[in-house]
């Protein structure tokens, strides 16, 4: 079975490694161009598209990186089902992988690519085949043409990624997301084309709410000093929440006198979980668009309504209904029984999720006890008081790994809550991703930096 894995996966397009280290220069330029593809990815139109395509899961599609109509429809979606299926597979021990040796990493990253080619082509076709995105003529060629389409730009995209990750800084899936909100919140604040008469920007209704130029302006004006604030507020508490850590002091043990701390994140997994949660939150949504037109309303009903003068499809009854949290101006001015649900529903699964996926990343992720001892060993420290020996140092960081872990998990899981109910100039829990990727994508820069000033500490930054 693992030989016949090897050998699908070996037929597959593959990005190879550069052969000699990259400049941080040469690795930003990689980075700008692969930003620059998924946009020009994001606005190719599907060819034979119904061109009243009913718009669909808006809420979510930024945590997907999707843009809906294009050749990245689904976006970042299939990829991270693969990921979050092989996930829990892995740790539930169904697909037994070692991954703290080199073999099981390497089969651990063919199961990687063999879920996310699975899903790529199965997402996409039922996508086109249940009728959620409809040909403009209704014939078999026509559905396959799209769903062509749909696996290309789905391919493509996953070699991005590929290149991000082994070219550039970071991973390729953060960086959409990155840009997916990045556009988001550039067109929710600024942008002056009207829908229905009336601004998309905030800031430009603001403006006009205070001549007089369109109606409740009181209102409009207070949800847009709202949202604005509540922008400003996710930034700053992201930023604080990357900044809390837990320092274990270490000496070096052949040289006395001489000591450092060893920093342990409370966000000990980063953004991982929260992308994860997220992304599987945005998916039961689409996979509910999917059965819903499929005959199969198991996760929910939809309905088609007027917004601004575009028909959008939006959840009536069922999950989906609650996966959606309302703002804050929402419960104001309209409260209504199913606000309180919706918040139940969606901060358990945001909760409940992060902590798992942050639980699943310490151990997936090669940042489990074991291999952070190994990584402190091998640069020659040792905590002070205590013997050398690997069971004892894996005995203390045990202590504070998996406790960090959860609570870190715990932490951007109600912050993306309550990110999403203050209603911010784009979906909260994508602003707050944002910051901890840019975040993340700094400490790299820095990194990437500090290695080339000083070849030496290269060997020491990697442990």
């Amino acid at each position: 079975m693992s030989n016949l894995i090897s050998k699908i996966v070996s037929l597959v397009p593959e990005i190879e490694k550069p052969k000699v280290k990259l400049s941080l220069t040469e690795k930003l330029k990689w980075t700008l161009l692969v930003l620059v593809l998924y946009y020009i990815l994001s606005m190719i139109p599907l060819y034979g598209l119904h061109p009243q395509q009913v718009q669909r899961f808006e809420a979510l599609a930024v945590l997907l990186a999707a843009s809906f109509g294009s050749l990245l429809s689904l976006g970042i979606g299939p990829i991270v089902t693969g990921s979050i299926f092989l996930q829990l597979l892995v740790g539930a021990d169904i697909i037994k992988v070692d991954l703290k040796t080199r073999e099981g990493r390497k089969k651990f990253q063919e199961y990687q690519t063999l879920f996310t080619i699975f899903f790529i082509i199965f997402e996409n076709s039922i996508y086109v085949l249940s009728g959620a995105l409809m040909p403009a003529t209704p014939t078999l060629f026509n559905k396959l043409l799209l769903i062509f389409q749909l696996i290309l730009g789905g391919f493509i995209l996953m070699l991005l990624d590929e290149v991000s990750s082994k070219w550039g800084i970071g991973s390729g899936i953060s960086l959409f997301i990155v840009a997916g909100v990045a556009r988001e919140i550039f067109v929710s604040a600024l942008s002056p084309i009207s829908a229905g008469g009336v601004s998309i920007g905030v800031i430009p209704r603001m403006i006009s709410a205070v001549f007089g130029y369109v109606p409740d302006a009181p209102d409009v004006i207070a949800f847009g000093i709202v949202s604005i604030c509540a922008t400003i507020l996710i930034f700053f508490a992201s930023t604080y929440l990357q900044s809390v850590r837990v320092e274990i002091p270490l000496s070096f043990g052949r040289v006395g006198g001489f000591s450092i701390k060893w920093p342990l994140n409370l966000l000990y997994t980063s953004n991982i979980p929260v992308i994860l949660t997220a992304s599987l939150i945005a998916s039961l949504e689409v996979w509910g668009v999917m059965l819903y037109h499929a005959g199969f309303p198991i996760l929910g009903s939809y309905e088609v309504i007027n917004v601004d003068g575009v028909m959008r499809e939006v959840p009536k009854s069922g999950l989906v209904k609650y996966l959606n949290t309302p703002s804050i101006m929402e419960m104001v001015t309209a409260p209504q029984l199913d606000h309180l649900i919706s918040i139940l529903v969606y901060g358990s699964l945001m909760l409940i999720g992060a902590i798992i996926f942050s639980y699943l990343w310490v151990e997936i992720g090669g940042q489990d006890p074991e291999t952070v001892a190994d990584q402190i060993l091998a640069s020659g420290l040792l905590i002070p008081g205590f013997r050398s020996a690997k069971p004892v140092l894996v005995g203390v960081l045990r202590k504070y790994i998996y406790p960090l872990a959860i609570m870190g998990g715990l932490a951007v899981g109600l912050l993306a809550t309550a990110a999403d109910i203050l209603g911010a100039l784009s979906r909260g829990t994508g602003i707050l991703l944002s910051v901890m990727i840019l975040y993340s994508f700094y400490q790299q820069i820095i990194r990437y930096h500090v290695e080339e000033l000083h070849p030496s500490l290269r060997k020491f930054l990697k442990g």
